[in-house]
């Protein structure tokens, strides 16, 4: 199953910035060296702001949740974090089910 996960990481007076910075750094090599397990599909980072999205393949919203809670940035500063998620599918898919409901 596909996700768009949208992370906005807040940060408090009990993590400056360089601990922040620390902790994404962390996140990062976590991230771009993940495992089959946690397939993301693409990673954006939202240029002036403290926002990541990430288009992910994930096998089943159990596998995710079970992801999620092991991510770095989850587990040191996961109240800080809030993260939109939506189900999404291939737009291939959905044009090719338009295209069965009109009969082509």
């Amino acid at each position: 199953m596909l996700y768009k996960l949208d992370f906005t990481v807040e940060y408090d007076e009990t993590i400056a910035q360089q601990g922040l910075l620390g902790i994404w750094a962390e996140e990062a090599n976590a991230a771009l060296g993940a495992e089959p397990a946690a397939l993301a599909v693409d990673l954006r980072k939202v240029v002036g702001e403290r926002k990541v999205l990430v288009i992910a393949d994930v096998e089943t919203p159990d596998d995710l949740d079970r992801i999620l809670f092991n991510l770095p940035i989850m587990q040191k500063m996961g109240h800080l974090v809030q993260i939109d998620l939506k189900s999404i599918r291939r737009y291939e898919d959905f044009a090719e089910d338009v295209k069965e409901r009109l009969g082509r």
